[in-house]
Protein backbone atom coordinates (compact mmCIF):
# COMPACT_ATOMS: atom_id res chain seq x y z
CA UNK A 1 0.00 0.00 0.00
CA UNK A 2 2.84 2.37 0.79
CA UNK A 3 4.89 1.48 -2.27
CA UNK A 4 5.12 3.88 -5.22
CA UNK A 5 2.42 3.36 -7.82
CA UNK A 6 3.11 3.64 -11.52
CA UNK A 7 1.36 6.67 -12.93
CA UNK A 8 0.99 8.23 -9.48
CA UNK A 9 3.32 11.08 -10.30
CA UNK A 10 5.01 12.88 -13.12
CA UNK A 11 8.68 13.74 -13.46
CA UNK A 12 10.57 14.42 -10.25
CA UNK A 13 10.71 18.07 -9.17
CA UNK A 14 9.68 20.97 -11.37
CA UNK A 15 7.44 23.89 -10.53
CA UNK A 16 4.18 24.84 -12.16
CA UNK A 17 2.82 28.33 -12.63
CA UNK A 18 0.26 29.54 -10.08
CA UNK A 19 -2.65 28.90 -12.45
CA UNK A 20 -1.64 25.27 -12.94
CA UNK A 21 -1.10 24.45 -9.29
CA UNK A 22 -3.68 22.21 -7.65
CA UNK A 23 -5.21 23.90 -4.60
CA UNK A 24 -5.60 21.51 -1.68
CA UNK A 25 -7.83 22.45 1.26
CA UNK A 26 -7.41 20.32 4.38
CA UNK A 27 -8.55 20.07 7.98
CA UNK A 28 -5.86 17.49 8.76
CA UNK A 29 -3.45 17.66 11.71
CA UNK A 30 0.12 18.81 10.97
CA UNK A 31 1.37 15.20 11.11
CA UNK A 32 -1.10 14.13 8.43
CA UNK A 33 -0.37 17.19 6.28
CA UNK A 34 3.34 16.35 6.41
CA UNK A 35 2.58 12.77 5.36
CA UNK A 36 0.56 14.02 2.38
CA UNK A 37 3.35 16.41 1.36
CA UNK A 38 6.03 13.74 1.68
CA UNK A 39 4.01 11.39 -0.55
CA UNK A 40 3.37 14.07 -3.16
CA UNK A 41 6.87 15.51 -3.21
CA UNK A 42 8.55 12.09 -3.48
CA UNK A 43 6.32 11.11 -6.41
CA UNK A 44 6.79 14.01 -8.77
CA UNK A 45 4.28 16.60 -7.54
CA UNK A 46 6.60 19.00 -5.70
CA UNK A 47 5.79 22.57 -6.72
CA UNK A 48 2.55 21.51 -8.40
CA UNK A 49 0.19 22.11 -5.48
CA UNK A 50 -0.63 24.58 -2.72
CA UNK A 51 -1.97 23.20 0.57
CA UNK A 52 -4.09 25.39 2.83
CA UNK A 53 -5.17 24.38 6.34
CA UNK A 54 -8.58 25.08 7.93
CA UNK A 55 -10.44 24.11 11.07
CA UNK A 56 -13.03 21.39 10.52
CA UNK A 57 -16.09 23.59 11.00
CA UNK A 58 -14.60 26.38 8.86
CA UNK A 59 -13.77 24.10 5.94
CA UNK A 60 -17.06 22.25 6.37
CA UNK A 61 -18.91 25.55 6.14
CA UNK A 62 -17.09 26.39 2.91
CA UNK A 63 -17.93 23.03 1.37
CA UNK A 64 -21.60 23.34 2.24
CA UNK A 65 -21.92 26.99 1.16
CA UNK A 66 -19.70 27.12 -1.93
CA UNK A 67 -20.05 23.69 -3.55
CA UNK A 68 -18.19 23.41 -6.87
CA UNK A 69 -17.42 27.13 -6.71
CA UNK A 70 -14.90 26.52 -3.92
CA UNK A 71 -11.34 27.51 -4.84
CA UNK A 72 -9.96 24.08 -3.95
CA UNK A 73 -9.41 21.35 -6.52
CA UNK A 74 -8.77 18.65 -3.90
CA UNK A 75 -9.83 18.36 -0.27
CA UNK A 76 -8.93 16.16 2.67
CA UNK A 77 -11.70 16.42 5.19
CA UNK A 78 -13.85 14.65 7.79
CA UNK A 79 -15.86 12.14 5.80
CA UNK A 80 -19.19 13.08 7.39
CA UNK A 81 -18.72 16.55 5.90
CA UNK A 82 -17.70 15.10 2.52
CA UNK A 83 -20.85 12.93 2.51
CA UNK A 84 -23.11 15.83 3.52
CA UNK A 85 -21.57 18.23 1.00
CA UNK A 86 -21.95 15.65 -1.78
CA UNK A 87 -25.59 15.04 -0.89
CA UNK A 88 -26.33 18.77 -0.91
CA UNK A 89 -24.09 20.05 -3.71
CA UNK A 90 -23.10 17.03 -5.85
CA UNK A 91 -19.63 18.55 -5.92
CA UNK A 92 -17.17 15.63 -5.92
CA UNK A 93 -16.06 13.54 -8.89
CA UNK A 94 -16.04 9.75 -8.70
CA UNK A 95 -12.47 8.60 -8.13
CA UNK A 96 -10.88 6.97 -11.16
CA UNK A 97 -8.48 4.74 -9.22
CA UNK A 98 -9.03 1.74 -7.01
CA UNK A 99 -7.79 1.05 -3.48
CA UNK A 100 -9.44 -1.73 -1.48
CA UNK A 101 -10.77 -0.39 1.81
CA UNK A 102 -11.74 -2.60 4.73
CA UNK A 103 -15.10 -0.86 5.06
CA UNK A 104 -17.20 0.05 1.98
CA UNK A 105 -16.82 3.69 0.88
CA UNK A 106 -18.67 5.81 -1.69
CA UNK A 107 -17.14 6.28 -5.14
CA UNK A 108 -16.22 9.92 -4.46
CA UNK A 109 -13.74 9.57 -1.59
CA UNK A 110 -11.15 7.32 -0.02
CA UNK A 111 -10.21 7.47 3.68
CA UNK A 112 -6.89 8.97 4.77
CA UNK A 113 -7.00 8.63 8.57
CA UNK A 114 -9.11 7.10 11.32
CA UNK A 115 -9.19 8.71 14.76
CA UNK A 116 -10.51 7.13 17.97
CA UNK A 117 -11.59 8.97 21.10
CA UNK A 118 -10.25 8.15 24.56
CA UNK A 119 -9.68 9.47 28.07
CA UNK A 120 -6.17 10.36 29.19
CA UNK A 121 -4.84 11.13 32.64
CA UNK A 122 -1.82 12.85 34.12
CA UNK A 123 -0.72 10.18 36.59
CA UNK A 124 1.33 12.61 38.69
CA UNK A 125 -1.52 15.10 39.09
CA UNK A 126 -4.02 12.32 39.80
CA UNK A 127 -1.79 10.98 42.57
CA UNK A 128 -1.05 14.44 43.97
CA UNK A 129 -4.76 15.32 44.09
CA UNK A 130 -5.61 11.85 45.47
CA UNK A 131 -8.19 11.32 42.71
CA UNK A 132 -9.55 7.93 41.62
CA UNK A 133 -8.64 6.61 38.16
CA UNK A 134 -11.73 6.86 35.91
CA UNK A 135 -12.87 3.87 33.91
CA UNK A 136 -15.69 5.52 31.97
CA UNK A 137 -16.91 8.86 30.66
CA UNK A 138 -19.76 8.69 33.19
CA UNK A 139 -17.18 8.57 35.98
CA UNK A 140 -16.04 12.07 34.99
CA UNK A 141 -19.36 13.51 36.20
CA UNK A 142 -18.36 12.64 39.77
CA UNK A 143 -18.15 15.92 41.78
CA UNK A 144 -14.71 14.83 42.99
CA UNK A 145 -13.42 15.83 39.54
CA UNK A 146 -14.89 19.35 39.64
CA UNK A 147 -12.51 21.69 37.72
CA UNK A 148 -10.04 18.79 37.38
CA UNK A 149 -11.12 17.64 33.90
CA UNK A 150 -10.83 19.23 30.45
CA UNK A 151 -13.20 18.37 27.60
CA UNK A 152 -13.62 19.53 23.99
CA UNK A 153 -16.74 21.62 23.24
CA UNK A 154 -19.23 20.16 20.76
CA UNK A 155 -19.81 23.64 19.30
CA UNK A 156 -16.20 24.05 18.20
CA UNK A 157 -14.57 20.64 18.02
CA UNK A 158 -15.36 17.52 16.02
CA UNK A 159 -13.32 15.59 18.60
CA UNK A 160 -16.06 16.36 21.13
CA UNK A 161 -18.47 14.44 18.93
CA UNK A 162 -16.58 11.23 19.74
CA UNK A 163 -17.40 11.74 23.41
CA UNK A 164 -21.02 12.67 22.61
CA UNK A 165 -21.51 9.59 20.41
CA UNK A 166 -20.20 7.35 23.20
CA UNK A 167 -22.57 8.92 25.74
CA UNK A 168 -25.68 8.80 23.54
CA UNK A 169 -24.94 5.23 22.44
CA UNK A 170 -24.55 4.03 26.03
CA UNK A 171 -27.24 6.06 27.81
CA UNK A 172 -29.73 7.31 25.21
CA UNK A 173 -30.60 10.91 24.39
CA UNK A 174 -32.46 11.86 27.58
CA UNK A 175 -30.05 10.45 30.16
CA UNK A 176 -27.11 11.18 27.88
CA UNK A 177 -27.95 14.87 27.52
CA UNK A 178 -28.23 15.19 31.30
CA UNK A 179 -24.84 13.50 31.71
CA UNK A 180 -23.19 15.71 29.09
CA UNK A 181 -24.41 18.85 30.86
CA UNK A 182 -23.03 17.50 34.16
CA UNK A 183 -19.70 16.88 32.45
CA UNK A 184 -19.60 20.45 31.12
CA UNK A 185 -20.35 21.76 34.61
CA UNK A 186 -17.56 19.63 36.06
CA UNK A 187 -15.09 20.87 33.44
CA UNK A 188 -16.05 24.50 34.13
CA UNK A 189 -13.35 26.79 32.69
CA UNK A 190 -11.64 23.84 31.02
CA UNK A 191 -14.10 23.34 28.14
CA UNK A 192 -11.98 23.71 25.00
CA UNK A 193 -12.90 24.77 21.45
CA UNK A 194 -9.88 22.86 20.15
CA UNK A 195 -9.86 19.06 20.14
CA UNK A 196 -6.22 19.05 21.25
CA UNK A 197 -6.84 21.60 24.02
CA UNK A 198 -7.66 19.06 26.77
CA UNK A 199 -4.47 17.08 26.14
CA UNK A 200 -2.40 20.27 26.33
CA UNK A 201 -3.91 21.03 29.73
CA UNK A 202 -3.33 17.46 30.94
CA UNK A 203 0.31 17.63 29.79
CA UNK A 204 0.80 20.98 31.54
CA UNK A 205 -0.68 19.62 34.76
CA UNK A 206 -3.49 22.20 34.76
CA UNK A 207 -6.00 19.35 35.03
CA UNK A 208 -5.75 15.68 35.92
CA UNK A 209 -7.98 14.22 33.19
CA UNK A 210 -8.94 15.02 29.61
CA UNK A 211 -10.79 13.57 26.63
CA UNK A 212 -9.50 13.71 23.08
CA UNK A 213 -7.94 11.80 20.22
CA UNK A 214 -6.48 8.51 21.34
CA UNK A 215 -3.47 8.59 19.04
CA UNK A 216 -2.40 11.99 20.39
CA UNK A 217 -2.51 10.69 23.95
CA UNK A 218 -0.51 7.60 22.93
CA UNK A 219 2.16 9.78 21.34
CA UNK A 220 2.68 11.62 24.63
CA UNK A 221 2.49 8.41 26.66
CA UNK A 222 5.17 6.84 24.46
CA UNK A 223 7.48 9.81 25.01
CA UNK A 224 7.73 8.77 28.65
CA UNK A 225 5.55 11.62 29.95
CA UNK A 226 3.25 10.93 32.94
CA UNK A 227 0.34 10.49 30.53
CA UNK A 228 -1.76 7.33 30.39
CA UNK A 229 -4.50 6.56 27.86
CA UNK A 230 -7.69 4.98 29.21
CA UNK A 231 -10.29 3.43 26.91
CA UNK A 232 -13.74 4.36 28.28
CA UNK A 233 -16.21 1.57 28.98
CA UNK A 234 -18.81 3.33 26.80
CA UNK A 235 -16.58 2.69 23.78
CA UNK A 236 -13.89 4.17 21.57
CA UNK A 237 -15.89 5.80 18.81
CA UNK A 238 -14.11 7.06 15.72
CA UNK A 239 -14.20 9.56 12.89
CA UNK A 240 -12.50 9.16 9.53
CA UNK A 241 -11.03 11.77 7.23
CA UNK A 242 -10.85 11.28 3.50
CA UNK A 243 -9.63 12.72 0.21
CA UNK A 244 -11.99 13.89 -2.54
CA UNK A 245 -11.65 15.69 -5.89
CA UNK A 246 -13.85 18.66 -6.76
CA UNK A 247 -15.80 17.97 -9.96
CA UNK A 248 -14.72 21.10 -11.86
CA UNK A 249 -14.99 21.89 -15.56
CA UNK A 250 -11.20 22.25 -15.99
CA UNK A 251 -10.46 18.69 -17.10
CA UNK A 252 -6.65 19.01 -17.00
CA UNK A 253 -6.70 20.42 -13.46
CA UNK A 254 -9.16 17.75 -12.36
CA UNK A 255 -7.00 15.02 -13.90
CA UNK A 256 -3.95 16.31 -12.01
CA UNK A 257 -5.95 16.55 -8.77
CA UNK A 258 -7.12 12.96 -9.31
CA UNK A 259 -3.51 11.77 -9.68
CA UNK A 260 -2.61 13.59 -6.46
CA UNK A 261 -5.54 12.00 -4.63
CA UNK A 262 -4.33 8.58 -5.79
CA UNK A 263 -0.80 9.40 -4.69
CA UNK A 264 -1.98 10.45 -1.23
CA UNK A 265 -4.02 7.27 -0.80
CA UNK A 266 -1.35 4.88 -2.06
CA UNK A 267 1.83 6.51 -0.78
CA UNK A 268 1.10 8.18 2.56
CA UNK A 269 -0.46 5.32 4.54
CA UNK A 270 2.79 3.82 5.85
CA UNK A 271 3.73 7.14 7.45
CA UNK A 272 0.17 7.92 8.53
CA UNK A 273 -0.15 4.62 10.40
CA UNK A 274 2.66 5.73 12.73
CA UNK A 275 0.46 8.60 13.92
CA UNK A 276 -3.04 7.20 13.33
CA UNK A 277 -2.84 3.45 14.08
CA UNK A 278 -6.13 2.37 12.52
CA UNK A 279 -6.18 -0.05 9.58
CA UNK A 280 -8.32 1.35 6.74
CA UNK A 281 -7.17 -0.65 3.72
CA UNK A 282 -6.89 -4.35 3.02
CA UNK A 283 -3.47 -5.68 3.98
CA UNK A 284 -2.80 -3.06 6.66
CA UNK A 285 -2.03 -4.21 10.19
CA UNK A 286 -1.75 -2.35 13.48
CA UNK A 287 0.24 -3.45 16.52
CA UNK A 288 -2.02 -4.87 19.24
CA UNK A 289 -0.63 -2.30 21.70
CA UNK A 290 -2.22 0.50 19.66
CA UNK A 291 -5.67 -1.06 19.26
CA UNK A 292 -8.41 0.43 21.47
CA UNK A 293 -10.12 -1.86 23.97
CA UNK A 294 -13.69 -0.95 22.97
CA UNK A 295 -13.86 0.11 19.28
CA UNK A 296 -17.39 1.07 18.30
CA UNK A 297 -19.29 2.70 15.46
CA UNK A 298 -22.33 4.92 16.02
CA UNK A 299 -25.64 3.28 15.12
CA UNK A 300 -26.69 6.12 12.77
CA UNK A 301 -24.78 7.39 9.72
CA UNK A 302 -22.65 10.40 10.63
CA UNK A 303 -23.87 13.55 8.89
CA UNK A 304 -23.73 17.29 9.49
CA UNK A 305 -27.44 17.08 10.28
CA UNK A 306 -26.83 14.54 13.06
CA UNK A 307 -24.03 16.68 14.46
CA UNK A 308 -26.36 19.70 14.56
CA UNK A 309 -29.04 17.60 16.26
CA UNK A 310 -26.60 16.59 18.99
CA UNK A 311 -25.40 20.17 19.38
CA UNK A 312 -29.00 21.33 19.83
CA UNK A 313 -29.74 18.61 22.39
CA UNK A 314 -26.78 19.68 24.49
CA UNK A 315 -26.79 23.44 23.98
CA UNK A 316 -30.43 24.07 23.13
CA UNK A 317 -29.45 25.99 20.00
Amino acid sequence: MAAGIAGCGGSEGGSASGGEQVVIYTNADPEAQDSFKHALDKNGFEGKYVMQSFGTSELGGKLMAEGKNIEADLVTMSTYYIDSAQKQNHMFADLTFNAKTIQPTPAYYKPTTGQFGAIFINTEVLQKENLPVPASIKDLANPVYKDKISLPDIMGSSTAWLLVQAVYDAYGEQEGTKLLKELEENAGPHMEKSGSGPLKKVKAGEVAIGFGLRHQGLMEQNKGLPIKVIDPKEGNFFLTEGVAVIDKADSKKKELAMKMAECIVKNSRQELLKYYPMALYEGETVDEAFKPAYPKQFKEPLTVGLLKKHQQLIKGK
